[in-house]
């Protein structure tokens, strides 16, 4: 699949409407951000490109911001280039986990190591619900533990989740590229306890997890989480992530109608990620 590439420059650059500017880019299918110095690139499908939807969503800001912007069609096959030229670096994680490419060929040794290969689909650790959710994952004891990954992106929560000592891991992704990307992240880690499928929400049946892992939009949270909770065992716990501060309230909101409670959050450049536990059965 090819993709058009959006280079956006703020000014001023403020971090507050890079992350804003991002969050709107991906309700219009943009799917992957690397953060500038001078603003964010955006990748998003050929198929859903539209300039005049990305120019609508700059004349939100422009009261007070001024916005240079251009596109680049990026062929599939040079997706790795791009995130070489872009420099992703090998990322260590709360000083256990480090998450490298296979073309780094220098990095700290740690308890946990993950090696991703970069392409379409998003995680890498880089962006900060990413590293949010590897933490939270890296604090919880999942022995044994049945785990749902949902919006799977490369696997790379699915794939610490396994290496701490889960019992099985279902991973979902709408996306194919992601589904592709997970798969043969896999193989990359040796992981053998993951299955992943194409879909969304509606594939979730029967099954039960400890586990719920969803580093999602906000709208997709709330029309999902009814699913979420009915598949989550009693005293499970939702690990929640991919939406801002301001939007916690309306999270919890809907979190507590369900049954669910707040077990605390993190936040970082104002996105969180927040642990909500099911309640035992009376």
């Amino acid at each position: 699949m090819d993709y058009y590439k959006a280079t956006i420059g703020i000014n001023p650059p403020e971090d507050w409407v890079r992350d804003i500017l991002a969050a709107r880019l991906a309700e219009i299918g943009f799917e992957s951000f690397i953060e500038t110095g001078s603003g964010l690139e955006g990748f998003i499908p050929v198929v859903h490109f539209d300039e005049d939807e990305v120019n609508q969503q700059l004349l939100l800001f422009e009261k007070d911001f001024n916005f240079t912007c251009s596109f680049e069609l990026i062929k599939s096959k040079n997706w790795n280039e791009e995130w070489e030229k872009n420099y992703f670096k090998p990322l260590v994680i709360a000083g256990e986990c480090l998450v490298r490419a296979p073309f780094h060929k220098e990095y700290p040794a740690c308890k946990y190591e993950i090696v991703i290969e970069p392409n379409m689909a998003f995680g890498t650790g880089n962006h900060e619900t990413t590293a949010m959710m590897l933490e939270a994952i890296l604090k919880e004891n999942l022995i044994g533990k049945s785990v749902l990954d949902m919006g799977c992106g490369t696997g790379i929560l699915g794939i610490l989740a396994s290496q701490r000592g889960a019992g099985h891991i279902t991973a979902i992704d709408i996306d194919e590229w992601s589904v592709k990307g997970t798969r043969e992240n896999m193989i990359r880690n040796n992981i053998h306890n993951l299955t992943v499928k194409k879909g969304d929400a509606d594939l979730l049946g029967s099954e039960h997890y400890d586990l719920i892992l969803a580093n999602i939009q906000k709208n997709v949270l709330l029309n999902d989480l009814p699913s979420y909770t009915q598949c989550l065992n009693p005293n499970g716990k939702i690990f929640m992530s991919g939406f801002y501060l301001e939007d916690l309230p309306d999270i919890k909101k809907t979190t507590e109608s369900l049954g669910l409670s707040e077990a605390g959050y993190s936040c970082r450049n104002n996105w969180v990620a927040a642990t909500f536990t099911k309640k035992d059965a009376p």
